[in-house]
């Protein structure tokens, strides 16, 4: 099995009648996948400035070159212990995913991780062991294609409690819960925000405590091809094409002379779907085998928008049916993203009453693969 993708989603409350969640999560995504949730002591400003203290500890020191070992038990002999309370100013977790897919986590005075797979609850067999005092559980093993994994706060365990439930969701329902939803929340976001929601209503509205969920899924990455603009040369027309067409994953075309020239290679028709017309968005088309076909500058252009203040959650951008809104829900479920980038230029676009960024698309497409990248997706770009 080759390397699988782990898709992250974080969702939070904060305590009712405060402004700051304290908890504290910080993913780091690069050859391997680092999930560090923390847990302030208390609500509100003060929790939230020593969960994110912690946090960045952990992340920081990992990724300067420390081993885990070292990372924990330094910061169980730094994190100072409440003298009124007999508790740690902060909690943490820590989930780190390698290449081969197998995994490490440490918990220290969190709510014990869940690991799922399909609609079951795997459990972990933690090993407990003494940093600088402090009793660290720690967990090793591998995960599979669809195995999910939640982190959560305490927050998430409390709610309900004097209402619904005496003493609190708890543990073991919030897994029975997990369990039976998993099957039908497709992907990590789905099941944080459903997760959240759930813990709010149990509040009745009103969380007593800063309640977060991280969810983990592992999946085999999604992989999408965009073709952008004819190449230089135009007996560069059918190379291009084939290596279009034989990239692996979804399909997108975005350009009109550049669906032509994908119909007439293919020896298939290009449709305009004039029902997706919008006022600031050109309609789409359609040519058999390909997932989606847009104009070009603009569309592309309006992506880049819509994803470069961050990328939108993907329930938001499912149902939209224009084109930029539908490419732009094709580049945030893509983990890794190939733009294939014609250099012919398109006389049209060289007016100067158009903004300069819109001259040329190979531009655009630029931004769009910086916007990506900083997102955590693999980006290439091959220009023709």
């Amino acid at each position: 099995m080759g390397q699988l993708r782990a898709e992250v989603a974080v969702a939070q409350l904060p305590k009712h009648g405060e402004e700051l969640c304290g908890d504290c999560v910080q993913v780091v995504q690069d050859s391997s996948t680092l999930v560090v949730l923390s847990d302030g002591l208390g609500s509100g400003v003060k929790a939230h400035i020593l969960s994110s203290m912690t946090c960045k500890m952990i992340s920081t020191m990992l990724r300067g070159g420390l081993e885990l070992d070292d990372v924990i038990d330094s910061l169980s002999k730094t994190l100072p212990v409440c003298e009124v309370r007999h508790l740690a100013y902060s909690t943490f977790s820590i989930l780190r995913i390698m290449p081969d897919n197998s995994a490490y986590l440490a918990e220290f005075d969190n709510p014990a991780v869940f690991l799922g797979r399909g609609s079951e609850l795997l459990p972990l067999r933690p090993e407990s062991r003494e940093y600088g005092g402090k009793i660290v559980k720690e967990s090793r093993f591998t995960l599979e294609d669809g195995d999910w994994l939640v982190m959560i706060s305490d927050g998430i365990l409390h709610a309900g409690i004097g209402g619904v439930w005496n003493l609190g969701w708890g543990w073991d329902r919030v897994g029975d819960y997990l369990r039976r939803l998993s099957p039908y929340e497709e992907d990590a976001e789905s099941l944080a925000r459903e997760l959240v929601e759930t813990t709010r209503k149990l509040y009745a509205g009103k969380p007593g405590d800063d309640a977060t969920a991280v969810v983990v899924r592992l999946r085999v990455p999604r992989r999408l091809t965009v073709l952008a603009g004819p190449p230089r040369r135009k007996s560069d027309d059918a190379r291009v094409v084939r290596s279009f067409m034989e990239g692996p994953g979804k399909k997108v075309v975005c350009g009109g002379t550049t669906s032509l020239m994908v119909g007439r290679e293919l020896g298939r028709k290009v449709e305009v779907e004039l029902g997706s017309l919008r006022d600031s968005a050109p309609p789409t088309g359609r040519i058999e085998g390909i997932d989606l076909v847009t104009e070009g500058i603009l569309t592309l252009t309006r992506a880049l928008e819509t994803i470069r203040d961050g990328i939108p959650p993907r329930h938001r951008l499912r149902y939209r049916t224009d084109g930029p809104g539908r490419l732009a829900h094709c580049l945030a479920e893509a983990d890794e993203i190939r733009f294939i980038v014609g250099r012919a230029i398109n006389p049209a676009h060289q007016s100067p009453d158009l903004p300069s960024e819109l001259a040329l698309k190979s531009k655009v497409v630029e931004d769009l693969a910086r916007v990506l990248r900083g997102h955590g997706k693999e980006v290439t770009v091959d220009t023709y």
